[in-house]
């Protein structure tokens, strides 16, 4: 069956990351007292960040109360930086994809972990709608529940009048991206290796393909059976 809608991750997948995400969410526990390491921090990207926050300060046995404070500091540091550092660029073949999907009447959309707020930033930063190459975007404060549950890719397929998850692709670079693809039911989950995680801990949750750069992404959407 063929892919109608594609689904991308932002963050070390489409947008070029070099760990920064992870560096503000460490960055904003240790300016509250929690002296967490960057390793800590891996297994929460991808997910909702209030969600994120929430789950290593019960796993380091920290104060609820702080989680709001934690949350705001993230938010402040992702928002500077994608407003103002000159780092911030599309990865390598994002866009030169997205020309070829458009070409070939396929939908593109994004989603995130993270709040709105970020995701507009970065979209207008990199000019994606304007330039036409992006549909739709939602962000994980838009459903009551962010990866691994299907609802943002509900929600866009959705607005796009696509019924049938298998015409769907989901493309991402963490446990929760392939996770959200599998249970959305969507019809081709592509993990890359380009953000957070490494081949061998993609292989782990059984993507339908494991690619190491956005290059080699049409291929896969183009010759389904």
């Amino acid at each position: 069956m063929p892919i109608k809608l594609v689904v991308f991750d932002i963050a070390g997948t489409t947008v070029k990351d070099d760990d920064y995400v992870a560096h503000a969410f460490r960055n904003a526990f240790v300016k509250n007292g929690y002296d967490i390491s960057l390793d800590q921090t891996y297994p929460y990207m991808g997910i909702k960040k209030i969600v994120a926050v929430n789950a290593m300060l019960a796993k380091l046995g920290g104060q609820s109360a702080d989680a709001g404070t934690i949350y705001t500091d993230f938010t402040d540091e992702m928002m500077d930086f994608y407003t103002y550092n000159a780092s911030v660029m599309p990865l390598p073949y994002a866009e030169e994809v997205f020309q070829q999907l458009k070409e070939k009447g396929i939908r593109i959309a994004l989603n995130t972990g993270f709040p709105r707020i970020i995701a507009d930033v970065i979209i207008d930063r990199l000019q994606w709608k304007d330039k036409g190459w992006v549909d739709d975007a939602i962000a994980s404060d838009e459903v009551e529940h962010g990866r691994p549950q299907p609802l943002m890719i509900q929600e866009l397929m959705l607005r796009a009048s696509i019924t049938d998850p298998l015409e769907v692709a989901k493309v991402g670079d963490t446990e929760v991206d392939v996770n959200e693809g599998r249970n959305a039911g969507c019809g081709l989950v592509v993990a890359v290796t380009t953000g957070a995680y490494t081949e061998e801990q993609l292989a782990a949750y059984d993507p339908d393909h494991i690619i190491s750069s956005l290059s080699l992404l049409p291929n896969l959407i183009f010759n389904r059976d």
